[in-house]
């Protein structure tokens, strides 16, 4: 177990009684790796990211099923503040807090959370994240600036540093690159293989070429069903199921 951080077991996920968006899936994800989800719109792929942020409680009449491990802990019987930092989670569309300068976007985990830091440490939490992710020496002069000032990619950039600040267990990532033109969205894949020795990313994707970039292991989903999962380039090459086979050579999806 120790090289497994996040453990899918028998988890169903139903936005109402008779509707199941995620349909009993089971999955270990390797520890410091990277993981794609992929399939069709509408196949439960963000629904199940979501799952492991607990983001799904902010909606009413939601219901999971089965348990989802974070290294070894149900984070379904965890308080959902303490699982959202340990799940790091960055979205399709980059979103800085608008009001909030570069410097207190890296921080603002902190701030929600209600913990204390001394300055010392956050200015070196927030060079540390900002060096992680490429950032840094492109805005050190800038710190104090609003966030919204910098370019799509940057932003993305930015997102990922205040996601990492919390030092998470793991970082989730839906579709992060789908709003960035293709050089922002090749240093943004160049950072997550750099981030992996750190952290074990699960990221959702629609671009298949990404996932055959970046990603260690691949996971095809099809009508809430987890239909196949295993390294990507077994999947990409060979893959086990005729419908994966169909999905990866543009058949629908």
């Amino acid at each position: 177990m120790e090289n497994i951080t996040l453990s899918f077991k028998d988890v169903s996920v139903a936005y109402n009684a008779d509707k199941l968006a995620v349909i009993h899936i089971s999955a270990d994800i390797q520890k410091n790796s990277i993981t794609s989800i992929m399939g069709p719109s509408g196949c439960g792929k963000s629904t199940l990211l979501r799952a492991v942020n607990r983001m799904h409680e902010l909606y009413p009449n939601i219901q999971i099923t089965g348990s989802i491990e974070l290294n070894g802990r149900d984070i379904l019987s965890m308080n959902p503040i303490e699982v959202r930092r340990l799940a790091g989670m960055v979205f399709q569309c980059p979103n800085p807090f608008p009001t909030m300068s570069i410097y207190d976007n890296v921080l603002s985990g902190y701030a929600l959370n209600g913990i204390k830091i001394q300055r010392s440490e956050r200015d070196q939490i927030v060079e540390t994240c900002l060096h992680n992710v490429g950032l840094w020496d492109e805005v050190k002069d800038n710190l104090n600036k609003r966030g919204s000032f910098l370019s799509g990619g940057q932003q993305q950039r930015l997102c990922i540093a205040r996601a990492l600040a919390l030092r998470p267990d793991i970082l989730l990532m839906d579709e992060p690159t789908s709003a960035l033109d293709p050089i922002a969205t090749s240093r943004i894949e160049d950072l997550l293989v750099e981030l992996k020795k750190e952290v074990t990313i699960v990221i959702v994707t629609h671009n298949m070429g990404q996932a055959a970039r970046i990603s260690d292991y691949s996971m095809f989903m099809y009508l809430g069903e987890l239909i196949e999962y295993d390294k990507t380039e077994k999947m990409f090459t060979n893959p086990s199921d005729k419908r994966t086979e169909a999905y990866l050579v543009g058949k629908f999806g």
